[in-house]
C-alpha cells in the first residue's frame, strides 16, 4: 500500500482529497441517526441500541463545509432512517446551501415520505434512494419485524409525484426470501419512473446472498431483455458502485460487493451519526471529528484529521475473508 506524504497544514483544506491509494474522494455519506422505525435483519440487529450523542444541524453543516472545501461535491444523508429526525428539513436546507455541494441525496425506507417528499425537494434534496425489498406484505414482515408496509408504498408514490431529478429503488436480494420477486420489482419501479438497483447482501446481518450473475440470468429467463450499458454511459457526477443494464422499460442496476468488487473506483467517505469518520465500509478504523469540533478545533485541524484517517483507508473491503463478518459493525452503525 502506498502511503501519501504528509500534507502541509496550510494546504490541508485544498482539494484534491485522496486516500492512501490515490483515489479521489468526492462523495460524503453523512449519517444523521443510527435509529430506525424498521428492524430489517440484514441491517439492524435486535441488540442495536443506537448512539445518543448525535451531531446537531450546525455540526453537520460545519463538517460538510470542511469536506466541500476539500473537494466533496455530493452528500448523501443516511441512517438508520434519516427522516425520523424532527429537524430533517433544517438539516437538508443547511447541507444543500453549503458552497461547493452540487448534489444532495437521501437514502430512506420511504415510510415518512407521504408528508415529506415535497418539502424535502423544496429544501434542496435532488435525489432519493428508497428501499423496497418486496411487494408482498407477508414477506415485508418477514424481513422487518416492525414497520408500516402501506406507508412505504404511499411514500414511494409521493416521491414519484414530487418532481425529483433522480429516483432509485434499492432491493437487497436474499435467497429464498425475495429473489423470486425480481421481475415484478422491475415492473413496479419502472412504472413509477424509478431506476431499480439490486444489491448483493453484505455480511452485516441475516440472510443468504444471491450472486449478481445469477440474478441477471433469472431476469433474462423471465422474459426481460437486458443489455449491458457501456462504462461511459453513466453520468460521471452521480456515478456510484452500480453496474447498469438497459431494459425496454428503463435501467436496472446491480451493486455487487461480493462477486464484482467495487472498491477500485471508491470515491466516498463516511461519517457516522456521532461524528466518527469511517474511511471504509468494511472496517472499524475511525477518526472522532465530533470530539475535535467540540474541543474547539479549527477547520485546518479537522482537515488534517480527515486526511490522516483516509491515509489508513485500505485498498478494498474484506467482506469475504473467513470470520470477518463477526468483526464488522452493523450496517445501521456504519451509516450505509
Amino acid at each position: 500500500m502506498t502511503t501519501l506524504a504528509p500534507q502541509p497544514a496550510t494546504s490541508a483544506l485544498a482539494p484534491p482529497l485522496q486516500d492512501a491509494q490515490g483515489r479521489r474522494m468526492t462523495y460524503l455519506r453523512l449519517s444523521i441517526t443510527d435509529r430506525c422505525n424498521f428492524r430489517c435483519g440484514y441491517c439492524s440487529p435486535a441488540s442495536w441500541g443506537g448512539k445518543r450523542d448525535l451531531l446537531g444541524p450546525e455540526e453537520l453543516e460545519r463538517i460538510t463545509s470542511v469536506f466541500a472545501r476539500m473537494g466533496i461535491r455530493r452528500v448523501r444523508l443516511t441512517g438508520g432512517e434519516p427522516m425520523i429526525r424532527p429537524d430533517i428539513l433544517d438539516i437538508a436546507r443547511r447541507i444543500a446551501s453549503v458552497p461547493g455541494i452540487q448534489h444532495l441525496a437521501i437514502t430512506s425506507n420511504a415510510s415518512h415520505l407521504e408528508r415529506l417528499a415535497v418539502p424535502l425537494r423544496e429544501a434542496g434534496v435532488t435525489q432519493l434512494n428508497l428501499s423496497l425489498d418486496t411487494l408482498c406484505a407477508e414477506t415485508f414482515r418477514r424481513i422487518s419485524k416492525q414497520g408500516d408496509f402501506a406507508a412505504v408504498l404511499r411514500g414511494i408514490d409521493a416521491a414519484a409525484a414530487a418532481g425529483y431529478a433522480s429516483l432509485k429503488l434499492n432491493v437487497v436480494v436474499m435467497r429464498g426470501v425475495n429473489d423470486s420477486e425480481a421481475p415484478a420489482l422491475v415492473d413496479f419501479a419502472h412504472a413509477r419512473g424509478f431506476v431499480l438497483r439490486f444489491i448483493e447482501l453484505m455480511p452485516f446481518g441475516q440472510g443468504t446472498p444471491v450472486p449478481t450473475a445469477e440474478l441477471v440470468e433469472h431476469l433474462k429467463a423471465s422474459g426481460l431483455p437486458l443489455e449491458l450499458e457501456p462504462d461511459d454511459a453513466q453520468d460521471a457526477a452521480t456515478a456510484g458502485p452500480a453496474r447498469y443494464w438497459r431494459a425496454p422499460s428503463g435501467r436496472v442496476g446491480f451493486i455487487s460487493p461480493l462477486t464484482q468488487n467495487f472498491c477500485g473506483g471508491c470515491n466516498r467517505v463516511r461519517v457516522a451519526s456521532n461524528g466518527d469518520l469511517r474511511s471504509c465500509l468494511g472496517g472499524r478504523a475511525q477518526a472522532p471529528l465530533h470530539q475535535l469540533i467540540r474541543g474547539g478545533a479549527t477547520d485546518v485541524e479537522l482537515a488534517v484529521a480527515i486526511r490522516r484517517a483516509l491515509g489508513d483507508k485500505p485498498e478494498g473491503h474484506r467482506f469475504t475473508e473467513p470470520g470477518n463478518g463477526a468483526t464488522l459493525l452493523s450496517m445501521m452503525g456504519i451509516g450505509g
